[in-house]
């Protein structure tokens, strides 16, 4: 049954519905609640913040890992294979697909509920893309925030995957307990990722597709040069751990997520306590940020004086610091 759209409900109920259903652990609620923390209309951002207020209580105790990884690697049957691990153990798991090509687009991609088939339809699973809000931050804060909703319902491990490699991953590093790293046997892929700076912020890297055979020992090779570069650019001590698995056969899985597991034991409860303390802070400028650029673009000073701004730099009449000083003294000339 599809539920009603939220603009169609008395404002006074719409939270007060939305809580009960997330706490109850209603998926559909949580697709809803999910929904509205996502929109970007004022009435949706002020029930947003009233939503999230009531739902924060009771977030917080799940398992955060983040994952990501070369082009190829079988991110999607990783995801699928630990998520039914998982939620084989008892766990209930939600995962969290962040697209960046949403930023381009406007939309997010669907495309996980049909890769991951049996994950998808698992009672104990829930799987949601996160569209962008237009900017890579949007996707933070619609990913924060889902990630608030569906501890609230009840997951205790929540995977938030990267479509991507690139700034995505620093994204998302920022807002999990642990930053997994996925990659195979592959000339370059390696360096290639240390270059990038991936490796350097991932806290246990995957070598996939040791299947059988040759592959196996194409990955366990694949791992031990990882690691041997991973020590030269972090230090011994400061190196994560490398391993190798296979998505498709279900091997290793339990290995991989021990090393999350053991990471997490490393942090201890309170470097736990003091990342996530952190990470509030960080994502606390991070919507002050979204919220002045907002302001910005609806401001009527600045609306009044952009397209001659406009004209006056791309006619190189004004250079860029003098028309920022011009935006900005319009925009505080209307708002202050």
């Amino acid at each position: 049954m599809n539920a009603r759209p939220l603009d169609t409900e008395p404002v006074k109920d719409v939270v007060a519905a939305l809580v009960d259903g997330v706490l109850a652990g209603q998926r559909a609620t949580v697709s809803r609640a999910i929904t509205l923390v996502e929109s970007k209309k004022p009435a949706h951002r002020a029930q947003a913040r009233e939503l999230l207020a009531a739902l924060t209580p009771h977030a917080g105790g799940a398992i955060r890992v983040g994952i990501s990884g070369v082009p190829g690697v079988g991110k999607s049957t990783t995801i699928e294979a630990l998520g039914t691990n998982l939620t084989a153990a008892g766990h209930r798991v939600a995962v969290l697909a962040v697209d960046p090509s949403s930023v381009r687009t406007g939309g997010s991609v669907l495309g996980d509920k049909t890769r991951m088939a049996q994950l998808s339809v698992d009672p104990n699973a829930y799987i949601r893309p996160s569209p962008s809000g237009g900017t890579l931050g949007g996707v933070a804060r619609a990913t924060a925030q889902a990630m608030t909703i569906v501890e609230a319902a009840g997951y205790d491990v929540v995977l938030v995957e990267t479509v991507g490699v690139g700034q995505s991953e620093v994204t998302v590093a920022s807002m999990v307990d642990t930053f997994l790293f996925l990659t195979i046997a592959r000339t370059g892929d390696q360096l290639q990722g240390i270059k990038k700076g991936i490796l350097e912020i991932a806290d246990v890297v995957a070598v996939n597709k040791a299947d059988d055979g040759d592959q196996e020992i194409a990955a366990r090779a694949a791992a031990r040069e990882l690691a041997g570069a991973l020590r030269l650019v972090r230090g011994t001590a400061g190196a994560p751990p490398v391993v190798t698995y296979s998505g498709l056969h279900h091997k290793g899985l339990d290995v991989v997520w021990h090393e999350i597991e053991q990471h997490r034991d490393r942090l201890g409860a309170d470097g736990l306590a003091r990342k996530r303390a952190e990470q509030q802070l960080d994502f606390t400028w991070a919507l002050v940020r979204e919220e002045l650029e907002e302001r910005l673009q609806h401001s009527a000073g600045v609306r009044a004086i952009r397209d001659a701004v406009k004209a006056q730099v791309l006619a190189g009449d004004l250079q860029a610091p003098a028309a920022a000083d011009q935006i900005l003294a319009a925009y505080d000339g209307t708002d202050v």
